[in-house]
């Protein structure tokens, strides 16, 4: 199923083209890496995709839809920077998240709570960066949604926490949804990834493809990959 369709995508910033003409299809029932350096568009793309932003030309479809509020809810996205309320326990946001979401699986939630060490009766502002995080992935994976957006889920947290960050993001992961992982942190996540999209500066696209077809005829890491191809980008 075509989850996300962009065509002639394009976002600018005052003189600045962030996004350039982009045109891509993305399809579900994958872990789809979009993979660049700092300030490529990574961000950008998943706001545009999110409704935070407006295109400056381009049309964006979700699950064959026109981009439009209705199409917000099939998707699940978690931002670059912390939502969560300090001042609340981690109980009180999944009720919050159980109030505000019709599609929230509030069971399934206290299992993940459970498995990453988490107490609900932790108040947020106790929490260690690692642990905050993987609330907020938590929360995020616990929706039945057809498109998660997860940007920069493993930035800044130790190398222990973010092997439990993706070890959640795959134990929780919907078969039938498309999950985009945006990161410049190419080892770490080539674990789980299936589709390797690497971006640019502009929102180009280098270059795209099956992990496991890289792999098998290259003999490359999606890490070396990357490395060869931004050399002469």
């Amino acid at each position: 199923m075509k989850v996300v369709e962009c065509v002639g995508l394009s976002k600018n910033y005052s003189s600045v083209r962030a996004i350039d003409s982009l045109n891509i299809q993305l399809e579900g029932g994958r872990i789809i890496g979009l993979l660049g350096p700092n300030g490529c568009g990574k961000t950008t793309f998943m706001k545009l995709l999110t409704g935070l932003l407006s295109p400056t030309e381009g049309e964006i479809y979700i699950c064959g839809y026109p981009r439009c509020q209705d199409t917000n809810s099939f998707i699940s996205y978690l931002p670059e920077r912390t939502y969560l309320n300090s001042r609340m326990t981690v109980g009180s946001m999944l009720g919050f998240f159980t109030d505000f979401y019709p599609d929230f699986d509030i069971a399934k939630a206290r299992e993940m709570l459970r498995a990453v060490g988490v107490e609900e009766s932790r108040r947020i502002s106790t929490l260690s960066k690692g642990n905050r995080e993987k609330v907020q992935l938590v929360l995020v994976m616990s929706r039945r949604a057809k498109l998660y957006l997860l940007d920069e889920p493993i930035a800044g947290v130790d190398p222990a926490a973010r092997e439990n960050i993706l070890r959640t993001i795959v134990g929780n992961y919907n078969e039938n949804a498309a999950t985009i992982i945006t990161t410049h942190l190419i080892a770490d996540v080539e674990q789980v990834i299936d589709e390797f999209v690497f971006m640019a500066q502009g929102g180009r696209i280098l270059r795209r493809g099956m992990a496991d077809d890289v792999r098998e005829e290259t003999g490359q890491t999606i890490d070396q990959l990357f490395r060869e191809v931004f050399r002469y980008a």
